[in-house]
């Protein structure tokens, strides 16, 4: 099995589906919150010029993540 790619390795402009949320707690809590569970559609859209945030579309609306929260949604 290849090792499973997180939101953050995606590349802008590509659409990827969620497999699984890896966080804990409130961290997990607040990503499912916003939208972003098993088999939601995400759209990168763009990465701010450090690499962080980065900025997507998840069901119709925009959200920007922290590199180390998108670390925690592994996508196909």
């Amino acid at each position: 099995m290849e090792p499973s790619k997180t939101l953050k390795d995606v590349k802008i402009g590509d659409t990827v589906t969620v497999v699984k949320l890896t966080g804990q707690g409130l961290v997990k809590r607040r990503i499912m919150d916003m939208g972003i569970t098993k088999g939601t559609s995400i759209f990168v859209r763009k990465v701010a010029p450090l690499g962080d945030p980065m900025e997507v579309t998840v069901k119709g609306y925009e959200l920007s993540l922290r590199k180390e929260d998108a670390q925690m949604i592994a996508v196909e």
